[in-house]
């Protein structure tokens, strides 16, 4: 007597099926992000060179304990780090939404102005930065002609002394772009109404704006916020290339020195590859600190609907 062929049933075969489609996923998420992850933090407490693997030996947290005591310029590129976000991201946070502002009004030709203005997020870096390596050499740069028609001879060395205010010009403008479209986006989803309703109870522009506009945007202000904080702790691309012609052996200006540039050296010019692990393992703490910090205090200033109903 033959035994009835096995059948799943119909939920064991819709579980079935979702695992069969979610598996490339899931195995990218295990090999590309988790092990990955986990090799790299185990490396962390080793003294791997990047090369020799039978000389790798464990040495706790001799590593981290060297980027608080012995290494200095770790320090040094962390603290060069704070001062560049605490420049470039209010700065592009507030030219962003001001340009958005004034790109959200009916006029003329303000379709060809966005465009124009996201151009330069969608360029190669490395066009973009030469261009503002002529704008910003010291002798024939294009800024220091221009300040010297108010201060004549004004030499000022945006490439080396000044790089950091030099990178955040170029940053700001090159990230002008994405802020705009992310604020005007918003801005277009304000409701209408509640502008019209402010106007017939003869609120002003300013008060239109204070309290119905700004209030609304906070959320996507928020989320903004969020995103640049943890861009400019990344940022390493463009201080590498914004002062390749002022380098010595490599190593940008200590006025751009940040924390990747550190760990960059660390990874290939000393082939301390535990070291440098070490170093961003903390330096991703101190993005999740500072950005938990963030999220602590957006009850005190970020709108929610759901709040406003839950009181």
């Amino acid at each position: 007597m033959s035994k009835a062929p096995f059948r799943l049933s119909r939920r064991q075969s819709r579980t079935a099926w979702f695992y069969v489609f979610v598996s490339p996923w899931l195995l990218g998420l295990v090999f590309l992000t988790i092990f990955p992850v986990a090799i790299g933090l185990l490396t962390s407490f080793t003294n791997y060179d990047g090369l020799n693997l039978p000389t790798v030996r464990w040495v706790g947290l001799r590593n981290y304990n060297r980027a608080f005591t012995v290494d200095q310029d770790a320090l040094f590129s962390f603290r060069q780090t704070l001062r560049w976000t605490a420049l470039n991201l209010p700065a592009w946070m507030t030219l962003s939404f001001i340009l958005a502002l004034i790109l959200n009004q009916d006029v003329k030709g303000r379709g060809f102005f966005r465009t124009a203005y996201y151009l330069p997020s969608v360029m190669p870096a490395v066009a973009l930065v030469w261009v503002w390596r002529i704008i910003l050499d010291r002798n024939v740069g294009l800024l220091n002609a221009f300040i010297s028609l108010f201060r004549p001879n004004t030499a000022i060395p945006w490439l080396t002394t000044y790089a950091l205010p030099g990178l955040t010009m170029i940053a700001v403008w090159t990230g002008l772009g994405w802020g705009m479209v992310i604020f005007l986006a918003a801005l277009q989803g304000i409701p209408d109404e509640l502008v019209e309703a402010a106007r017939i109870d003869g609120a002003s522009n300013i008060r239109i704006f204070r309290h119905v506009t700004l209030p609304l945007m906070t959320p996507v202000i928020f989320f903004v916020l969020i995103n640049g904080l943890v861009s400019s702790f990344q940022q390493y691309v463009l201080p590498q290339l914004l002062t390749a012609g002022a380098q010595i052996s490599g190593v940008p200006p200590r006025s751009v020195y940040l924390s990747l540039t550190h760990v960059n050296l660390q990874f290939f010019a000393f082939q301390r590859f535990g070291y440098g692990t070490a170093l961003l393992w903390l330096l991703f703490v101190a993005i999740v600190v500072i950005t938990i910090a963030v999220f602590k205090t957006q009850r005190f200033w970020v709108y929610s609907e759901a709040d406003e109903e839950g009181k």
